[in-house]
């Protein structure tokens, strides 16, 4: 019985994280080009990252806990180990969820910031070497 648990719980959780990156990754693309100035190249490699490291982490810490907790032997004890370590991975999940948008929205904001100084900055050197050829 302990191997099915264990089965089920990676099938779900590695299911769900594989769903959720997904679903994160297609919806996100828009909030990502919006936050990065239109920059799609910049905004892809972004979510490309984003969604590697969500793998990375989760599915890390997935099997990490694996090994935590009493290993079922009874039906109900099944369903209690089921739903505690696919809850506590739902949790997680959306942890990192709400500290991407965060920081990615942070992230945004800069390179926002960084975009619009170009122009400027451009503008400014242009002006200046006409002044030097003068």
């Amino acid at each position: 019985m302990t191997e099915t648990v264990y089965a089920l719980y990676l099938a779900i959780t590695i299911g769900v994280t594989i769903w959720v990156a997904r679903t994160l990754s297609a919806n996100g693309k828009v909030f990502l080009v919006q936050c990065f100035g239109q920059n799609e190249v910049l905004a892809n490699s972004t979510n490309h990252l984003l969604v590697v490291g969500f793998y990375l982490i989760n599915i890390g810490f997935i099997t990490l806990t694996l090994s935590l907790g009493v290993e079922p032997t009874t039906l109900a004890g099944a369903i209690r180990f089921l739903s505690a370590k696919v809850g506590l991975a739902i949790l997680v999940l959306g942890a990192m969820h709400f500290f991407n948008m965060g920081a990615i929205a942070q992230f945004g904001r800069k390179v926002n910031g960084w975009i619009e100084d170009q122009p400027a900055a451009a503008g400014h050197r242009h002006r200046d070497a006409e002044r030097f050829t003068r």
